[in-house]
Formats: structure tokens, sequence, C-alpha cells
């Protein structure tokens, strides 16, 4: 099932009726963003989502994605990359609050395999920061790809990061691909643990109960 809001306006009111894939992390307790708790609230009214467009970094993503879109094309020529601002594909018949709203829809040209394309851009400032990004990709935005494999039922995912830093001064970029497939044994836990989560998460919402608070690790 896809759904097609006319316009952000409607995209966010759809977006409350249940989860996005950038909120998994949320559901989970391991967003630095938000909690479970303050997610529980935004999805049954009792907060307003913030509302991050007037943030710089959100603002600089935003504006960078089309271009990484259009680096990508360039790059993996392989891949038909389809785009829909506000399409949201929810693929379980039995969970339609699940849901996600995509970067770029892919199809390998030869094979027809579907897969998600997720950007991602970030400033790193740290070591500690740059070692989330080696070999791998940052828990949160683990989960954020398994929410789109459940919602899509698609075969894989690629995420393109772009990376910045400071160097004497000066920004130095790096970007990245990482490719997840949903038949790696890492991604199909990831994928178990988020749906177990998320339903328990989406039926507190549904019975207005609130959900056990839970928090990020330090």
């Amino acid at each position: 099932m896809i759904l097609a809001p006319a316009d952000r306006a409607a995209w966010l009111e759809a977006r409350r009726r249940g989860i996005g894939a950038s909120e998994a992390a949320a559901v989970l307790g391991i967003s630095s963003y938000k909690s479970n708790l303050e997610l529980w609230e935004e999805k049954t009214g009792r907060r307003a989502a913030p509302e991050l467009s007037e943030n710089p970094r959100v603002a600089y993503g935003k504006a960078a994605e089309a271009h990484l879109r259009q680096l990508f094309e360039l790059d993996f020529p392989e891949y038909r990359v389809e785009y829909d601002e506000f399409g949201m594909i929810a693929s379980l018949p039995d969970k339609p609050w699940l849901f996600a709203t995509l970067d770029g829809a892919l199809t390998h040209r030869e094979t027809g395999r579907r897969g998600v394309l997720e950007i991602k851009t970030a400033e790193l400032s740290s070591s500690r920061q740059w070692a989330q990004w080696d070999g791998r990709i940052p828990d949160l935005y683990f989960a954020q790809v398994c929410h789109q494999l459940l919602a899509t039922g698609y075969d894989f995912a690629i995420l393109k990061a772009q990376l910045k830093s400071l160097r004497d001064g000066l920004p130095q970029l790096s970007t990245r691909h990482y490719f997840l497939e949903r038949t790696d044994e890492n991604v199909r836990e990831g994928m178990a643990l988020l749906l177990e989560k998320e339903t328990a998460f989406w039926s507190c919402v549904e019975r207005d109960t609130p959900p056990p608070l839970l928090l990020p690790g330090i």
C-alpha cells in the first residue's frame, strides 16, 4: 500500500497515525533526540512534534539531499532511482501504522531487485563520532534502515553518507556507501527486534497507555 498525501501538512498528519522510519530509534530508546515517552505523547496528541526545518543542520541535509541523490544516480547507473517526496509505503497488511517515506526507491536494472536509498549528512567533531561510521552505520540509522525494509518489503538498502569535519579550520568531506541485504543475519535480527518493539509501542498508543521510559546509554 502506498499513501500519497498532497502536501507536507497532510504528510505530517498522516505520520501522526503511525510510526515512520526516523522514529524507530526513539521507540527503541536509543535516540539522543527524543525519548520513547515523548514520541508516545506526540502520537497521542499530548504534545506537538518539534518543527526542525529551522535547524541549520536539518536545513543543510534537506537542501543537499537532491544533489546527493543525483550523484548516486551518476555513480551507480545500474540502479533506477525513483523519488516521491510525500509517498508513504506500508507493505504489512496487519500493520498499516508501520510505514516509510524514502529518500529514494531503487530498482536494480538487470535483476529487478528492489531497494531503499537512504541519504545522510553529518558533521563529525570527535574520534568517537568517526568510530560510529567505521565499517558500519550508527545504531539509530541502522534502526531506521531496518524499519524501512520492514515497511517496504524490499530486498536491500544502500545508505549514502556525506560526512563533514574540520581540519586546520577547513571543511573536509568524506562520502561513504553502506550496503545492507535483507538476508544478512544482523539485519534480520534487527528487523525482528524492531517489529516486536514497535508493535508493543503502537499497542500503547492505541490503548492510550504510556510505555515504560527508555533512556539511551551514555
